[in-house]
């Protein structure tokens, strides 16, 4: 599994473990190989895997692959290739990728990446599971809605978007890895129920809070900024120019899937905003409380 301590890894890893699976993490710092280990990783790569040497050595052996590639790369598209040729040439049985919904879009820059990865993948001669999900239900948009009243985003606040919950992503993922017979030759849409605009998200939140939101759109020149850390988005072109890109298709465009697959992968409804919302303001309420006591 590549990318093992993000936002997938830290969910999946522990069901993966619980199930008794062989496993096998890469990541690029010691810092998370030391965080991974002490999670129960025994056998932990380190190492950029844009790098053939370790490419070669966390493949050695392997019989599956979860693939997620590194977002914001610059060499995204050629890594993912590197990493479907190495694992073809290493004996890899089954070969998991982490895509994205609607990969054919072609105007937003990670997509196209994901649909010529995906492309390559299917031409590889491999069994492979494709996993397509939505954009996450994240933490961090939730956290100025619950200190501040205010539900910020970068793109138009009256386009309709549906998203997904990680954990029900790595539900799945941990299925598809323990039994890849059965989703061999699988490409899966991972959409949870809801079509929102920002400003539905805020009044979610304001329900579940019992506070007023409202819905805010961020300058896109600022969000770059803060995004990408810096006050001259031209140091950085590429994760700029996929930033921007983003920016300008959700302002043009709903982003919209369906549930049905998810719905059938799962055996059960999956997570809605409300109940994730609910789930993150319960954890935010206790830190809280935690700090002033």
């Amino acid at each position: 599994m590549t990318a093992a301590n993000g936002n997938q890894g830290k969910l999946l890893i522990p069901r993966l473990l619980k199930a008794g699976a062989g496993l096998r993490a890469c990541v690029r710092s010691e810092e998370s190989a030391r965080t991974l280990r002490e999670s129960g990783v025994a056998d932990v790569v380190v190492g950029d895997i844009g790098d053939p040497d370790v490419l070669a050595l966390a493949l050695r052996g392997v019989q599956t692959v979860y693939y997620i590639g590194p977002a914001l790369h610059p060499r995204e598209r050629e890594m993912g290739f590197a990493a479907i040729d190495a694992a073809r040439a290493a004996g890899v049985r089954h070969f998991v990728l982490s895509s994205v919904l609607h990969a054919v879009i072609t105007d937003l820059v990670q997509h196209e990446i994901k649909r010529d990865l995906e492309e390559h993948l299917l031409s590889s001669g491999m069994e492979f599971t494709i996993l397509q999900p939505a954009n996450y239900m994240l933490r961090h948009r939730l956290k100025p809605a619950f200190e501040e009243g205010v539900f910020r985003l970068s793109w138009a606040l009256d386009r309709h978007q549906s998203m997904v919950d990680v954990g029900d992503v790595t539900e799945v993922a941990a299925a598809v890895l323990l039994d890849g017979e059965r989703h061999a030759g699988a490409t899966y849409e991972l959409v949870s129920p809801g079509r929102y605009t920002a400003h539905d998200l805020a009044g979610v939140v304001a329900a579940v809070t019992g506070r007023d939101v409202v819905a805010e759109q961020i300058d896109s020149e600022a969000f770059l900024k803060g995004a990408l850390g810096t006050d001259n988005p031209a140091d950085f072109p590429y994760q700029a120019r996929l930033l921007r890109a983003i920016s300008s298709r959700y302002s043009s465009h709903d982003f919209i899937g369906n549930p049905n697959v998810l719905t059938w992968l799962l055996g059960r409804r999956p997570t809605t905003f409300e109940q994730f919302t609910r789930t993150e303001f319960a954890a935010f309420t206790a830190a809280g409380a935690a700090r002033s006591g």
